[in-house]
């Protein structure tokens, strides 16, 4: 009886799929290879065309296990051949200079071809030149026009013909001639009212008194400059403080915070040399109003620009007269509850004459032509899919080269794919028929585009098409066989429902390399909520943020997208979130695992992790602290637990900010409004109290982007509600990780799933 009691517990332990079961580091850190910091990162997995000579004619690099080598490719011939023999080069060069060279690593730059494309001449320990005929180097001297000599500073704003200097100093804007255009080098003052934080210098802070950076330019007439001037002397201050240096320093940097009053105010100015002038424009049209800039024109009379309402469900396309201060008002759209800025685009072609205004009025994002009077002239675009950013336009041909998305049946609509349209009329031609992630580079003459498009389960093909959409040639292979050799599997693609079991969701889905269908494994959930953009790769990447390396300690690791998170979707997916920023993407979460556990008996629904970082940060201590009982581990890194004390672009547009009247009496009697904004986001720390699972708080101590603070409120809350949690502070670390600090974050991801997910509690001492 007692050898019986005695074995009952190892019976109990093992009788199940809940075995406790030890994480695989070695394979994990087998891994470390798979990243743009391993050994694989160095391999080339995209192509770069140099033109050649302002023809079609063009050369790229291109690495693999065999070396570095540059390729010609002729695409009216259509002709690729190695640009030349890189031992060629490097005994070339060798003999001149006595040195050794890497032949299989030839690193050269600066690479300039003869008319007739016999000699090219490089930059390598030295300026040289090489003949292709008779395979010779030979050293050359380094010219430099008379234009460029003398010592060039990065404060030195040059005129379009050259002639002139721009920069700021003491905050306000001045100018000098260029004395190798023969102009009168001295000094002259354009602006007298800047001051600090209502600067004309691209720093506002800088009070160091010498020549500074400005963001102000030129027009091309060489005579007009314009910029948007910011004022921030009302806003208020954050601190951080850096643990690190030899006192500890305190950092301080302005910021803005939802529904706060006192905000950057935006202002456009015009600056005349010839007439030694500078002006504000009178563009004020909303409180708090944001301008950006869209074109100057080619003649200097005139700047178009956009301002958006604070509120961000209304923005103007106007054009202001550079000699008047004349302000005109072309487009004015509405669009509830909020302008997508990410995704929003207005092109200005042939000097203003059309307009290509991109609009969501339909439910779906599409271009629009309206001439230079704001007249509406034709829809360039429609249906129930959307059309994205521009690749490239011809404004000869009339034609633009866009990227859609979810326009073609049985195609991810997260796709990008390329399309041709007329700016006159009403029609797309698609030009990437490959079921595929399609990235687009084109030559400028626009007959010719370099297609690299791939899937995250298909490697890169690098292929030269025309504008027509044919294949002229494959250009290149990656060099994927060390990748296999390490028994690297690409992550599997998945679609599931969301919560409302009618809205597909797109996913995919890691495995561990030594994978056994016949296991049982903790699932967790890869997050980043959106909402302008979803972290679900769509094509092949050996860098996936930590998800291929979390997954080989032996869990099955997912990223899928979520309702409200991206614009590609059309409108009413991406706006799902407004007005619920904080909840809205966790009911989508927990029932993609639970569609995938019923669907994979491999996984055990009952261990369940999720992580992320910002947004990500911000989802995970959500998801965990909403559903307590379903999660059961989190780590949260960066996390902006609470909005009211993050970016006021971010809360205010995608959550909402309300906008209020308010009737003064002045002190001379009369009555004037005060236009009032209120912004409330719902916090992670009202959910402190519902943990019950594991969770790790994680932070820079000095990010500008996500206080520190954020973390620490969260922290405190869980100790009011009496919770047991776990938080890492990273020194001298900001939002995003770096160096050694972001390798020991790495650990405590995989130690902290290990330990609660596996019950594996093993701590590997190791040197980052």
């Amino acid at each position: 009886m007692k050898r019986v009691c005695m074995l009952l517990p190892l019976l109990l332990l093992f009788a199940g799929g809940n075995a406790q079961q030890k994480a695989n580091y070695k394979l994990a850190e087998k891994f470390q290879a798979v990243s743009f910091g391993g050994l694989l990162g160095k391999y080339s997995m995209s192509i770069f065309p140099r033109q050649i000579n302002n023809t079609d004619k063009f050369w790229f690099e291109f690495v693999t296990e065999e070396g570095r080598n540059f390729y010609f490719v002729d695409p009216v011939k259509g002709e690729k051949r190695l640009l030349f023999n890189n031992s060629d080069i490097a005994q070339g060069v060798s003999q001149i200079t006595r040195k050794a060279y890497n032949e299989k690593d030839l690193r050269i730059s600066g690479m300039k071809f003869s008319k007739d494309l016999t000699k090219m001449t490089f930059s390598m320990d030295g300026k040289y030149e090489f003949d292709f005929e008779t395979k010779k180097v030979r050293a050359i001297e380094e010219k430099k026009d008379a234009e460029e000599e003398g010592d060039i500073y990065s404060w030195m704003n040059f005129s379009p013909d050259r002639k002139y200097i721009l920069y700021a100093k003491n905050h306000n804007l001045y100018m000098r001639g260029n004395k190798y255009k023969g102009m009168d080098t001295t000094e002259i003052q354009l602006t007298t009212d800047g001051e600090k934080y209502y600067s004309f210098a691209r720093d506002a802070e800088d009070d160091k008194g010498g020549e500074a950076e400005t963001d102000a330019r030129w027009f091309k007439d060489s005579r007009h400059i314009y910029l948007v001037r910011e004022d921030t002397r009302k806003l208020k201050d954050m601190f951080v403080v850096n643990s690190l240096t030899k006192r500890p320093t305190l950092e301080k940097y302005r910021y803005e915070m939802p529904g706060e009053k006192d905000l950057c105010q935006y202002e456009l100015w015009i600056i005349d040399v010839e007439k030694k002038t500078a002006n504000r424009v009178p563009a004020d049209k909303w409180t708090d109003q944001y301008i950006q800039v869209l074109h100057p024109g080619e003649k200097g009379d005139k700047l178009f620009f956009q301002r958006f309402k604070r509120t961000w469900d209304e923005v103007d396309i106007c054009v202001v007269n550079t000699e008047t201060l004349d302000v005109k008002e072309l487009i004015h759209e509405v669009d509830k509850p909020f302008r997508d800025y990410h995704m929003q685009n207005t092109v200005i072609l042939n000097d203003g004459k059309d307009i290509l205004f991109r609009s969501e009025r339909t439910g779906w994002g599409h271009y629009y032509h309206y001439d230079g009077e704001g007249r509406l002239k034709n829809v360039i675009t429609s249906g129930a899919w959307v059309a994205g950013h521009m690749a490239a336009i011809d404004t000869v041909g009339r034609a633009i080269y866009f990227y859609g998305y979810g326009r073609e049946k049985d195609i991810d609509p997260y796709y990008y794919m390329l399309y041709k349209a007329n700016i006159d009329k009403e029609g797309v031609t698609l030009l990437t028929t490959e079921n595929a992630q399609h990235s687009i580079s084109f030559l400028t003459s626009r007959r010719y585009f370099i297609d690299t498009y791939s899937r995250v389960d298909t490697e890169p093909k690098f292929v030269l098409k025309n504008n027509q959409g044919k294949m002229i040639m494959e250009l290149a292979k990656p060099d994927t066989r060390r990748l296999k050799e390490l028994g690297w599997c690409a992550p599997e693609r998945f679609t599931v429902k969301a919560a409302d079991g009618l809205t597909d969701l797109y996913g995919i889905m890691w495995k561990p390399a030594d994978f056994d269908p016949n296991k049982k494994y903790p699932i967790i959930s890869s997050v980043y909520p959106g909402p302008f953009f979803e972290y679900v790769n769509t094509s092949f990447h050996l860098n996936d943020g930590y998800n291929t390396r979390l997954a080989q300690l032996g869990f099955i690791v997912i990223a899928v997208g979520h309702r409200g998170g991206s614009p590609l979707r059309g409108k009413f997916y991406h706006r799902y979130g407004y007005g619920h920023l904080r909840d809205y993407p966790l009911a989508d979460d927990k029932y993609v695992i639970e569609q995938l556990a019923d669907r994979c008996s491999y996984i055990d629904i009952t261990k369940v992790g999720i992580f992320g970082h910002s947004g990500g940060g911000f989802m995970s201590t959500a998801a965990i602290c909403t559903y307590p009982d379903f999660y059961t581990a989190a780590v949260s890194s960066a996390g902006n637990h609470d909005n009211n004390i993050f970016n006021r672009g971010w809360s205010e547009i995608y959550h909402g900010v309300r906008e209020s009247l308010k009737m003064v009496k002045g002190r001379d009697g009369q009555d004037s409004t005060i236009y009032m904004y209120a912004c409330k986001v719902p916090t992670n720390m009202e959910l402190a109290e519902h943990l019950k699972g594991h969770l790790l708080l994680v932070s820079g101590d000095i990010d500008k982007t996500v206080h520190p603070a954020s973390t620490l409120r969260m922290a405190d809350a869980l100790i009011k509600a009496g919770k047991n949690f776990e938080m890492l502070i990273l020194p001298g670390n900001g939002h995003g990780f770096r160096g050694k600090a972001e390798k020991y974050f790495e650990r405590r991801l995989w130690y902290h799933f290990a330990k609660y997910l596996l019950g594996d509690e093993t701590v590997i001492e190791d040197e980052y």
